[in-house]
């Protein structure tokens, strides 16, 4: 016998396949595959990745392979639970079982802050290439227009978003393919007409040994990338909204590992071995530009610049999507204004997309307006939210599993290895990365003030929760069953 919770669309498509909590299943397989690919190539990877070479030459490539790893094995875990109990909150509506509405509630909040901050920094970021190419059209022009055509992209269809992410990704991957693949061939000397001579692996050891900054370096490499690996996660939110959630996000999680490694670890080792690490051009140029010019790519620049405006535009687009599906995810939950957890027609959650943009565009505003004190504030104080993430992530799971375990043991077909060790070893290196970065000048500031704001929501709601229990006592049972229903649909 079935159960039907109650609707939470204003009308549904008759005919449309439904996710059960009012999202259309719009994703095709497609999309989530490219999804999946693309949520882990961030424009950090190209516009940040040479900061992070010149500050620890080619130990580089040990940060990026620890980070890399910490997030194969968040993902993991976040798989493990998604695949059992796909829902458009992900993490959020899990540490909202599991740990209690208050983590749910908080972690929620920080993760659409995060990424209405980030919508800003890519609409400035694209509206900057852009302004390069045309500019009789102001900056803040670009800015404005790329934001409001993402936006009408999001209102459309969750289908509308699965596309251009799957051609913005598809751009990325490609591009990153190709310059694996001819980077390979001139290391060792065999693409024709090559302008580098090719010297092997010598460049990882030729100025100062791999380690010309010391050991101690990696881990300033680690502050410097950890940041460029935000978005694996998306697919989880997504597949909510796919039409088989359990394949999708299984096949996500099985690939991270093979990602990571090629698309990040991959093409940074290209760069050590065409040029030597301290090569002045990787910084002035751009580590992907330097590698390309030394190859004798012609209009390396323009090339690359077209590859980071979409990236910038993947991340927007993607940005968008993930911000308005938590605000939706909170509201179905009683946790966010009810408004944001009404879908139109086509399954879309048109105040929650607005609501976020809105957002969106006021910070971008900020940016413009008030750089170094407003907008550098919003910027720092979402900072490290990002491994607050990965930290509910890993207690939630910790607890989830024997939810899982009791409740639906064979939704359990992706497991987190090693468990429990695996889970609190991460957590011990996650912890370790926040602790370390309170040693740097930079760092310090994004901890202080991520916790300041993350302190600020978490007294809200407990706060809140205190005030709504004696009142809502005897309707908090069908509550939470309401989330639990929604989360195993």
């Amino acid at each position: 016998m079935t159960t039907q919770s109650a609707p939470t669309t204003d009308t549904l498509e008759s005919g449309s396949p439904d996710s059960g909590d009012g999202l259309k299943a719009g994703l095709k397989n497609r999309h989530l595959s490219m999804i999946a690919i693309g949520g882990v190539i961030g424009a950090g990877l190209f516009v940040g990745s040479g900061s992070g070479i010149a500050a620890a030459g080619p130990a580089i490539l040990i940060s990026y392979a620890l980070v890399g790893a910490m997030v194969v094995f968040v993902m993991r875990m976040l798989g493990e639970m998604a695949a059992a109990r796909p829902t458009s909150g992900s993490f959020s509506a899990y540490a909202d079982q599991a740990l209690g509405r208050w983590a749910g509630f908080s972690i929620g909040w920080l993760y659409w802050f995060f990424w209405v901050v980030v919508l800003a920094v890519e609409a400035t970021a694209g509206a900057k290439i852009l302004n390069g190419w045309i500019p009789a059209v102001p900056q803040w022009g670009w800015a404005l227009l790329v934001m409001l055509v993402l936006t009408a992209v999001n209102l459309a269809a969750v289908g509308s978003y699965g596309e251009f992410e799957f051609w913005f990704a598809g751009i990325k991957v490609v591009a990153i393919g190709a310059f694996v693949v001819v980077g390979l061939l001139a290391v060792f000397g065999l693409l024709p007409g090559s302008d580098n001579p090719g010297s092997g692996l010598a460049h990882l050891t030729d100025a100062g040994g791999f380690f010309p900054k010391g050991p101690g370096a990696i881990l300033t490499g680690v502050l410097m990338v950890v940041f460029s690996f935000m978005g694996s996660e998306i697919v989880t939110l997504a597949a909510g909204e796919s039409e088989d959630p359990q394949k999708a996000v299984t096949k996500a999680t099985n690939s991270v590992i093979w990602r990571i490694g090629i698309f990040y670890l991959g093409s940074i080792f290209i760069v050590l071995t065409l040029l030597p690490w301290n090569d002045q051009s990787i910084v002035d140029e751009g580590s992907y530009v330097a590698a390309l010019n030394s190859i004798g790519i012609p209009h390396a620049g323009q090339v690359m610049d077209v590859i980071v405006l979409t990236a910038v535009l993947s991340c927007l687009n993607s940005g968008l999507y993930t911000a308005s599906r938590m605000a939706f995810s909170l509201g179905q939950r009683g946790d966010a204004p009810k408004a944001f957890a009404r879908t139109t027609s086509r399954g879309v959650p048109r105040a929650a997309i607005l609501g976020s943009v809105v957002f969106g565009f006021l910070a971008v505003w900020f940016n413009y307006q008030w750089p170094d004190t407003v907008f550098n504030f919003l910027l720092n104080s979402s900072g490290a939210v990002a491994l607050f993430v990965w930290l509910v992530i890993c207690f939630t799971q910790l607890k989830m599993r024997g939810i899982i375990l009791r409740e639906q043991p064979e939704k359990l077909v992706v497991k987190m290895w090693l468990f429990p060790y695996l889970t609190w070893a991460t957590i011990a290196a996650i912890s370790f990365v926040l602790v370390y970065m309170l040693t740097d000048d930079a760092g310090r500031e994004q901890v202080l003030l991520s916790l300041l704001v993350a302190v600020f929501v978490v007294g809200f709601s407990l706060v809140r929760e205190r005030l709504k229990k004696p009142a809502a006592q005897p309707a908090a049972a069908p509550v939470e069953d309401r989330v639990a229903d929604s989360v195993e649909r």
